[in-house]
């Protein structure tokens, strides 16, 4: 027996947070019938940052929700990956996991995707100027009290507000987020800036001691993201790094890195220290939930973060079509995405040999980084 159509067009759900999270959750639990309505503390959407790749499982749900082709249009498909040293040395080439299955890769803008994201939902649904003070869990229902004096109850209360959620902090975990050891420095530049390396839809990454170079093409922008991570031991959230920063770290790649880092505008460049969290135990009470980063933000190594943000709304959805109650659906969403997730942050936590870890950090280990071996597959510089 599952949830009668009836109860779920009953359901009253309120998100908080209009991010790619609480955007594919949205546009997942309309198409259920339910009630749903979006809380966003920004007085406009605005996605810094530059680009991300939609692998092959999350465009298929896409397609099942109706709005795949409004995604690849303002997207390039992207068939392999490559990694290489800092002087161009392929060291592995690879398709995308499950293109046989559901086609490419799609690499897109942060902008872009949740432009076309936000735009696939009804009119009204996304309330901006709605920046979250607490919630309270009552059982059966969940109580949101915003700071412009809003107060809501919902059936249902998913947590979309990312790696600080105000959601997870009050309801499930008060740990605050961990400093991985890393900077990101990210900017968009015009294909034609990119010194000849871009030379086909395909994200590249070069590695050197310490650094970490992405090329993301955004074919359909005439643009390329090109993207340096770094191991910094300063975890201010936003730290001030100059030009002559950048070049240091790039010294001895590829010279048409170095130049196209030499002709970068500071001021376009999206500069942070790079955090995630500890695993949540629990993601759920009786009527609030959590999705995306809010319940397993991670580092950009495996390119997951967006992605998993888009699985999870999917599974929550399918949970609520096949469970009796919220209350089991929120368990079955469980059981279905954090086994999955909290491999993910693992794995993730893996992006730097010893060696690099211990020239920066000498004799220790940044609190993230418990295992320091592997390689990375990125989707780019993910939060």
């Amino acid at each position: 027996m599952t949830m009668k159509t009836t109860d779920l067009r009953n359901l009253n759900i309120a998100i908080v947070g209009a991010g790619y999270a609480g955007a594919a959750a949205a546009k997942a639990l309309s198409l259920l019938g339910a009630t749903v309505n979006v809380y966003e503390q920004a007085g406009r959407t605005r996605e810094v940052g530059a680009g991300i790749g939609l692998r092959p499982n999350t465009m298929d749900r896409f397609r099942q929700w109706g709005i795949r082709d409004a995604i690849a249009a303002v997207s390039s498909p992207s068939d392999y990956f490559e990694i290489l040293t800092a002087t161009g040395d392929p060291i592995m080439k690879d398709s995308w996991p499950e293109i046989e299955v559901y086609g490419p890769t799609h690499l897109i803008h942060r902008g872009d995707f949740i432009e076309a994201l936000l735009g696939v939902l009804p009119e009204g649904m996304v309330h901006l100027g709605h920046r979250l003070e607490s919630i309270e869990d009552r059982g059966a229902t969940s109580v949101l009290s915003f700071a412009n004096g809003t107060g809501v109850e919902a059936d249902l209360v998913i947590g979309a507000d990312g790696i600080r959620s105000v959601v997870r902090q009050q309801l499930f975990s008060d740990r605050p987020p961990v400093f991985s050891g890393e900077h990101a420095y990210r900017a968009v530049i015009p294909a034609a800036a990119a010194q000849g390396l871009v030379v086909d839809d395909n994200l590249r990454m070069y590695i050197g001691h310490g650094t970490k170079v992405y090329f993301l093409p955004l074919r359909h922008r005439g643009q390329v993201s090109f993207d340096i991570t770094v191991l910094n031991p300063d975890g201010t959230w936003a730290p001030q790094v100059t030009k002559e920063d950048l070049l240091a770290r790039v010294e001895g790649f590829d010279p048409r890195i170095v130049q196209i880092t030499r002709d970068l505008d500071m001021d376009t460049v999206n500069i942070r220290a790079v955090y995630d969290i500890d695993p949540v135990d629990v993601w759920h009470s009786d009527s609030a939930v959590l999705v995306g980063d809010a319940a397993h933000s991670m580092l950009h190594h495996q390119g997951q973060g967006a992605n998993s943000a888009i699985l999870d709304a999917g599974a929550l959805a399918d949970a609520l079509e096949q469970a009796d109650t919220v209350k089991e659906a929120l368990a079955l969403y469980q059981s279905v995405r954090k086994p999955v997730t909290d491999e993910l942050q693992r794995i993730s936590r893996q992006g730097w040999s010893e060696g690099e870890v211990n020239d920066v950090f000498p004799g220790q280990k940044p609190a993230s980084q418990q295992a320091v071996a592997g390689r990375s597959v990125p989707e780019h510089a993910e939060a």
